[in-house]
């Protein structure tokens, strides 16, 4: 997806379903916009590691939510159309977007901010967000699975609970629940769900929703997806934040006895970095090349980071 092209926007030498649009480019698209959001409540937003300030929600994010509330207002009105058309009485159906990338890429910021701004768009009063770690498998049954070195890899999931949950929002139901992960823990919740009650957006977020069928699957998550989002970065610099989120975590969540981390906090730091580098290595590398990173070009945009995790370009798929 190098790309090279015009003034208003950049487009692969070679063929690619996407517009590159610059970073100046999309910005434009949202200046007459008023930011709904206080310097105070991007803090809050803002993930461990993670970068966002003012100008980064104004440039990028406020032009995004804008563009999506495009798509959820003209989505209502097909539907509408459509059941009208079928002579079926018009259900309320949320409209559904997926958010994917690496580990540390920053993409539970992305979500969250996401929410907050949709939130305040007219017609969207409703949103919510879902994280697929509460459909991770418990993790007495992943060392069940021998799967507890593969956590957050597609077989660690339980695909068909999560795939199930989706269908239901899909179809209109008007309660769903989904699992509860503590990352304190690194396990699941036991008895405890988050329900989804009739929202207008449902925004899920996780490591592989946007995968392809598998050999025995008719159908897969993101062919509920009405929107798919890809945060896109180098892969030396996902690495560079993993580590440095990692090095703060051990700061600061991992100082709690309760957390499972706990012994990184206690050990010296030289070895607790090594120790980080291995995890990255033998873990979340291999799940990015393997399985996250394929699915990009299955997503409707990409939001591509440069080294200091602001967002530099906006891939948009070609209508």
């Amino acid at each position: 997806m190098n790309s090279e092209g015009s003034a208003t926007s950049k487009q692969s030498a070679n063929p690619t379903p996407f517009v590159e649009i610059s970073r100046a480019d999309w910005a434009e698209l949202g200046h007459n916009t008023e930011l709904p959001l206080t310097e105070a409540e991007i803090a809050q937003i803002r993930g461990l590691g993670d970068f966002l300030d003012i100008k980064e929600v104004q440039e990028v994010y406020l032009p995004l939510s804008r563009f999506l509330n495009i798509y959820v207002s003209e989505y209502s009105k097909l539907h509408k159309a459509t059941s009208n058309f079928l002579g079926e009485r018009s259900a309320k159906v949320p409209f559904i977007i997926g958010i994917a990338g690496s580990v540390a890429v920053g993409k539970s910021t992305v979500s969250r901010l996401l929410r907050e701004l949709l939130a305040r768009w007219e017609g969207t009063p409703k949103v919510a967000l879902i994280t697929t770690d509460g459909f991770l498998y418990p993790n007495q049954e992943l060392e069940k699975r021998s799967l507890m070195h593969r956590k957050g890899f597609p077989e660690s999931y339980d695909r068909m609970a999560l795939l199930n949950f989706v269908a239901d929002i899909k179809s209109g139901k008007e309660k769903v629940q989904a699992p509860v992960y503590s990352h304190l823990t690194y396990d699941i919740v036991p008895g405890k769900f988050e329900t989804v009650s009739s929202p207008d957006v449902v925004i899920i977020e996780g490591l592989n929703v946007l995968q392809s069928p598998g050999p025995d699957q008719e159908v897969t998550l993101s062919d509920y997806f009405d929107f798919k989002i890809y945060v896109d970065a180098e892969t030396k610099n996902i690495s560079k934040w993993f580590l440095n989120r990692f090095h703060e975590l051990r700061e600061s969540a991992f100082t709690n006895p309760a957390s499972y981390f706990h012994r990184y906090a206690e050990m010296p730091l030289e070895k607790a970095l090594e120790k980080a580098s291995e995890i990255w290595q033998s873990i979340n590398l291999p799940n990015l090349t393997e399985n996250i990173l394929p699915t990009r070009s299955r997503a409707t945009l990409v939001l591509r980071k440069g080294d200091k995790h602001a967002v530099e370009s906006v891939l948009l798929r070609k209508l």
